[in-house]
């Protein structure tokens, strides 16, 4: 008696698991993974040790892997009409849902593997943040305040990172966490400036969607200064020094050329300008961190 061949269904597939990867932007997590380390290495006052940055990056990665599997899923609707979300129209059909859910499970097992390998508090925590990042996916539908709760969901990685390291919550996390969420809040108006028209026909909320892209983008400036003036509130009160101030003076004008980038005339092409501009930021501001830290620890050592 021959035996039966096993058929693997045709959703289980790389070119699948591959479009996945790409529906859920897993590239955008370099946005907020230089904060978390930044607060990571100012907490630990030099690098931490190695499995502390390896369950805090394993802790972010799955985060935002759940959270934005749990967006596409709740959105899928829309991202079949959105054309700024045609891309992720091969995940939309019933084999793709699935795929969703079992890599957001997958993604929230890990997550929480990863706080519990942290310490207690990361844990008992873990829960409230996650509510946090899945909740973000119905905020556009429910308010215009929308853009400040995907800041915070981008806020919550430097703070959890410096829980990590020392397990308890202090001011300077506080400061960095509405730094970043200031911070994302801005660009993610003048991204929203893109897609007036779609989030208007679709009912979703948004301040260029209810106020129009040039009074949106007067919000973006005043944000990231807001941005500024925590980022040096935050070395103040971790007690950096000259390095990190002169970077974040150095970056204001990456910031600028992200505004002038978002004119009203030149929208459809400022995307990639933007991407690149909060890769330099935050990569930025963690080096000058960094540097800072070395170099007091230096002078401490002498």
């Amino acid at each position: 008696m021959m035996p039966k061949t096993v058929m693997i269904p045709k959703a289980v597939t790389i070119p699948k698991a591959v479009t996945m990867l790409k529906a859920i932007r897993l590239d955008h997590t370099v946005f907020a993974l230089p904060f978390a380390l930044a607060a990571a290495v100012v907490a630990w006052n030099g690098w931490p040790l190695g499995r502390t940055l390896a369950w805090i990056f394993v802790a972010m990665v799955a985060a935002r892997i759940a959270a934005l599997a749990f967006d596409r899923i709740a959105n899928l609707r829309l991202a079949r009409k959105a054309p700024r979300t045609a891309d992720r129209a091969p995940v939309a059909g019933p084999a793709g849902t699935r795929w969703l859910w079992a890599l957001l499970l997958i993604a929230a097992a890990t997550y929480f593997l990863a706080a519990a390998m942290l310490n207690r508090l990361c844990l008992v925590l873990s829960p409230l943040v996650l509510a946090v990042l899945l909740g973000y996916s119905y905020t556009k539908h429910l308010t215009v305040w929308t853009h400040w709760v995907l800041g915070l969901c981008l806020g919550l990685a430097p703070i959890g990172a410096w829980i990590a390291v020392r397990a308890q919550v202090e001011l300077p996390p506080l400061l960095l966490g509405a730094a970043v969420t200031f911070w994302a809040a801005g660009f993610d108006i003048i991204h929203a400036c893109r897609t007036v028209r779609v989030d208007r026909a679709h009912k979703l909320l948004s301040l260029p969607a209810r106020w129009g892209a040039r009074k949106a983008l007067v919000f973006a400036a005043a944000n990231h200064l807001i941005t500024v003036w925590l980022l040096a509130l935050f070395g103040q009160a971790a007690g950096l020094g000259w390095l990190y101030l002169l970077g974040v003076v150095v970056l204001v004008p990456v910031l600028f050329w992200q505004h002038r980038m978002a004119r009203p005339d030149n929208l459809p092409r400022m995307l990639g300008a933007s991407f690149a501009a909060n890769a330099v930021f935050s990569v930025a501001l963690f080096l000058f961190a960094a540097a800072d830290v070395i170099l007091i620890s230096s002078k401490m050592r002498i």
